[in-house]
């Protein structure tokens, strides 16, 4: 989420915070002034936060280093954590968060003498990191499509705005169906099929998957499965539906292959 929406809001819990922080209200509400964006969701958030306050994402790998170790020893099983990078755009903002995670991790595991199985891999949710995917990929362990923000970017709608004018866009015929419920096939869909091309030219065995409201859809799923996704991710309550989708639609895949 864009980083305003981690900062106070309202004057209770500004003054709330400002206590716990030792600060002056004043100083507090200056500091949110000077953090506020025009436009949030293309601004400072996923890996561009990191960047900037490298000790945010330092806090969260730890947690997530520490919480997959301790549930290990408890639970007397292996657990392999898979840490994923979002809005990621190129291959150098991932290989900077990658080697800062690295680093985390390993000081954890020094400090507990412990070994862990690890994956870093990226959201691919901007057009550049679909069609540098190959580069991308170098660095990766493997992709997630984040299709609702990737949707976003590729057509410039605002997911929480559209609703104003996209059924009348629907109604007109101008597109097919609401690209955030179904995916647009033939933009963002070919986006898709180009990060995955490229993804697996540079490693065959590159995990891939799609999170997002798309993961829940059957006509969005069908099309995931032509271009050879590995997984789908999705709202908790879609899930029975994104299960039978994705059966159904690897079934057909595979009468088709019989067929050919």
């Amino acid at each position: 989420p864009p980083l305003h929406e981690f900062l106070p809001h309202g004057e209770a819990e500004l003054k709330d915070v400002a206590a716990a922080l030792g600060q002056s209200v004043d100083a507090l509400r200056a500091r949110r002034s000077a953090l506020s964006e025009a436009n949030p969701m293309l601004g400072h958030r996923g890996c561009r936060l990191g960047i900037s306050y490298p000790e945010i994402y330092a806090m969260q790998v730890r947690a997530i280093t520490e919480a997959a170790l301790a549930v290990s020893k408890e639970a007397g099983k292996a657990v392999i954590p898979e840490i994923m990078i979002p809005l990621v755009g190129t291959k150098a903002e991932l290989d900077l968060v990658r080697k800062a995670c690295e680093s985390v991790i390993a000081d954890v595991l020094k400090e507990q003498n412990a070994e862990l199985t690890y994956t870093i891999g990226t959201m691919i949710e901007l057009p550049r990191a679909a069609i540098t995917a190959d580069q991308i990929a170098e660095s990766a362990d493997f992709f997630s499509f984040g299709t609702n923000d990737l949707t976003q970017t590729t057509l410039g709608l605002s997911r929480d705005d559209a609703g104003s004018f996209l059924p009348a866009y629907v109604e007109k015929g101008l597109l097919p169906q609401d690209p955030f419920i179904s995916i647009d096939r033939e933009g963002v869909g070919a986006l898709v099929r180009m990060g995955v091309e490229k993804g697996r030219a540079t490693k065959p065995d590159l995990k891939l998957g799609i999170c997002g409201e798309h993961g829940g859809d059957p006509l969005s799923i069908s099309f995931f499965e032509e271009v050879g996704l590995d997984y789908v991710s999705c709202s908790p309550f879609r899930v029975p539906v994104a299960r039978l989708a994705s059966a159904q639609a690897a079934l057909a895949a595979r009468r088709n292959a019989v067929k050919a």
